[in-house]
């Protein structure tokens, strides 16, 4: 008895699946299954990533924007471009572009000189302070004095 059983799920399993294949084999010849890798356009590569982020960087910075504003362009297009459940972390973002220039400099010229900052060579100006302490209050004022001077 146990044995009728096995083979039972057995020839069960054996012609779903061969009913899959045949479904599969219609769907895909009726042309309303996707068609075959070679034939869709291939996805982002993590290359074409760096190239495009390295493409925005190296553009900025040679119109003239500094490091943090190009910087930002190409890391958020670094972002949104990932294919992956985790997100791009900035320091790997630096090292996309960074292999997207060395690998192809003719496509990036005179890029290779704006790298560095993505390492952290440049800085940020240091904030100036333009006041030396609290404004004292004038005693003896009226309120229409003390607002109008």
């Amino acid at each position: 008895m146990q044995h009728h059983i096995v083979r039972t799920a057995s020839l069960r399993t054996t012609s779903l699946a061969a009913g899959l294949l045949t479904l599969a084999a219609t769907l895909l010849t009726a042309g309303t299954l996707p068609q075959p890798a070679l034939s869709q356009p291939a996805a982002a590569l993590p290359d074409d990533q760096g190239s495009k982020g390295a493409q925005v960087y190296c553009f900025m910075r040679k119109a003239g924007n500094n490091h943090e504003v190009s910087w930002t362009a190409a890391y958020a297009l670094l972002r949104r471009q990932s294919a992956s459940l985790f997100k791009t972390s900035p320091e790997h973002g630096a090292v996309m572009i960074t292999e997207a220039v060395v690998n192809n400099p003719d496509a990036f010229p005179d890029c290779g000189q704006y790298l560095g900052a993505l390492f952290g060579s440049e800085k940020p100006p240091a904030p100036t302070v333009t006041s030396s302490g609290p404004v004292p209050i004038q005693r003896g004022l009226t309120r229409e004095e003390r607002y109008n001077n």
